[in-house]
This record gives C-alpha cells, structure tokens and sequence, in this order.
C-alpha cells in the first residue's frame, strides 16, 4: 500500500502542473489562436515565481509566499501572453513562428537576469511549501493517504482551476462566444461578438495558467531553477491534443502523461521496478516514447476549433 501512495503522490507532482498548462492551452486554442510558446511563458512564469521566493523567503511564511508567487507566475505569463497575442491578433503574423519565437527567447531571458542578480544561473529556493498531512482530511481511509498526505497546496489548485475551467467553457455565455470565435469567427462577428478581444483574452488566460503551471512544476520537483521546465510545454501541447481540448479529458491524459513521468524519474522507489536490470536511460524515455504513441493514434480524429491558427481579417467574409 505503501508503494501506491508513494506513486499517487509522486504522479500528483508531474500530473497537476501538464493539466493546468494544458487547459490554458484550451482557452487560447478554442478562441482561435494556436499557443506553442507555452514552454516559454512556463519558464518566465516559474522564473519570476522562484526569484520572488528567493527574494523574500525569510521574511514571510511558506504557504503564504508561495500564493504570492503564484500571482506573480499568473502576471507574468499574462504580460508574455500578450506579446504572442499582439503578433497574432493584431500582426497577423504566423502564430508558430512567434510561438517558437517566445519558446526561444525565455530560457535566454531568465539565465541573463539571473547572472545579473546572482552572477549564477541558478536561483536556490528552500522547499518548505509541502503539507505533511491535511488536518482531518488527511486521516480518511486511502484517499488521505492519496490525496492529503505529503501533498502541496498547487495539487488543489489544480483541480480548482479545472472545475473552474469547465464551467466557464460550457456554462457560460463568455464560453460560448470564446469557442464560437474559435470555431467560426465570421459568424462570431456577424452577432456582435468582437473576436478579437476574445481571442486576447484567451491567449491572456492561457499565459496566466501556463505561467502558474511553470512555477508549480518546479517547486515540488526541485529546489533550484535553472531555466528549463524540461520541455514540459511542449508535453502540454500533447496532453491538450490527447485530451481533445476538453477540460476532463484532458484530466485524463494528464494522469497519463503524468505516471509516465513518475516511472521515469521515481522507478528507484517502486520495487518491482527497481528490480529490473533496466538502464535508467531507457526510463527517462518513457514519457516521450509514449507521446510519439499516443499521438499517433490520436492525431486522426483530432477535434481541434476548426479556426485554430487562422487569423481573423475583420474585412473579409
């Protein structure tokens, strides 16, 4: 039983944050804009997230610092967002290539900020944002061993931004015109309904959840940033697509993706695993291995927004 808590709980710290950034993928995907800078506002995000903590970590408490952070990620990843929202939007500019554009120009970003402020590219936190055990909550029988045991605030974070993220999709009517712009943009137009707000404010929520996706991907998984979320973006791309641009879809494939992961940087802890002769290198290939898999069944009977990546000429029909 032990080993199945250990892989929750590991699965959990891989899991939330491919959910969370592929579900801001949706919101930019389904109002019209494709979004594969989402690697890139996820290192800015965590980026700005960490400094922050490492910043002022003496002076506040643990959880209360790491919700400020997460603000900051959210601010962060909204500010680059726009960029890519201006090139597209307003620019017309093909959206891949100022996607790869901001993809290109993080990882720069950080490392020269972070020598200039620390004359090393590495920026120290120290971890004190884990919950040993939720008050009551963590003594129910198996899902406190689950789900509130040596979990972190951003695993319930998570689940929230879901459950808030379907509602506003498919409940509301601010939902409907960002899909409606996403799937037929001229017909959007034709009832009133500016498209082009609604595509910025899509791609705005999306950085703001790729942003916080970056920064709660590193402070479970690490105790310095380096630059790099390890191409999780682009794993978020996958999981997005797996998950047909569907909120608990997407749920699911993040799960997926996120055990594959879990195998790959924690097989040590599982003893059947660990058992095996097998080279760690080959574990590290899992998750990508099972992207190229999945993605190659998957990828006929996509269910993309029909005007993803298309850009809107009001003065055309």
């Amino acid at each position: 039983m032990d080993t199945i808590y250990f892989l929750v709980q590991q699965m959990m710290y891989f899991s939330i944050p491919l959910l969370v950034v592929a579900l801001g993928g949706m919101f930019s995907e389904r109002s019209g804009v494709t979004n594969i800078a989402l690697e890139g506002i996820m290192i800015i995000g965590a980026f700005t997230g960490i400094l922050f903590i490492n910043m002022f970590q003496g002076m506040l408490p643990g959880q209360p610092i790491l919700i400020l952070a997460i603000i900051i990620a959210a601010a962060t990843g909204i500010i680059v967002s726009l960029t890519h929202a201006f090139a597209s939007i307003n620019m017309k500019a093909d959206q891949v290539i100022s996607g790869t554009a901001i993809n290109m120009f993080a990882p720069a970003f950080a490392i020269y900020v972070a020598r200039m402020i620390r004359t090393v590219q590495q920026i120290p936190f120290v971890n004190q944002f884990r919950i040993e055990k939720v008050p009551v909550l963590g003594d129910i029988p198996l899902l406190g061993g689950l789900f509130f045991r040596n979990a972190y605030i951003t695993t319930y974070l998570g689940f929230a931004i879901l459950i808030i993220s379907w509602v506003v999709l498919y409940k509301t009517r601010f939902g409907l015109r960002l899909r409606a712009c996403g799937e037929h943009p001229q017909a959007a137009d034709s009832v009133g309904i500016n498209v082009y707000k609604m595509r910025y404010i899509g791609v705005a929520i999306s950085g703001a959840l790729a942003g916080i996706g970056g920064l709660i991907f590193v402070i479970p998984t690490s105790t310095n940033f380096n630059a790099t979320v390890a191409g999780y973006g682009f794993l978020a791309l996958a999981v997005l697509i797996f998950g047909q641009w569907n909120p608990f879809k997407i749920l699911l494939a993040a799960f997926f993706f996120g055990l594959m992961k879990t195998i790959a940087s924690a097989y040590s802890g599982i003893p059947v695993l660990s058992a095996l002769d097998i080279p760690n290198e080959v574990y590290k290939m899992i998750p990508y291995i099972a992207t190229l898999i999945v993605l190659a069944f998957t990828s006929k009977n996509s269910q993309a927004p029909k005007a993803e990546g298309i850009p809107y000429d009001k003065g055309s029909r």
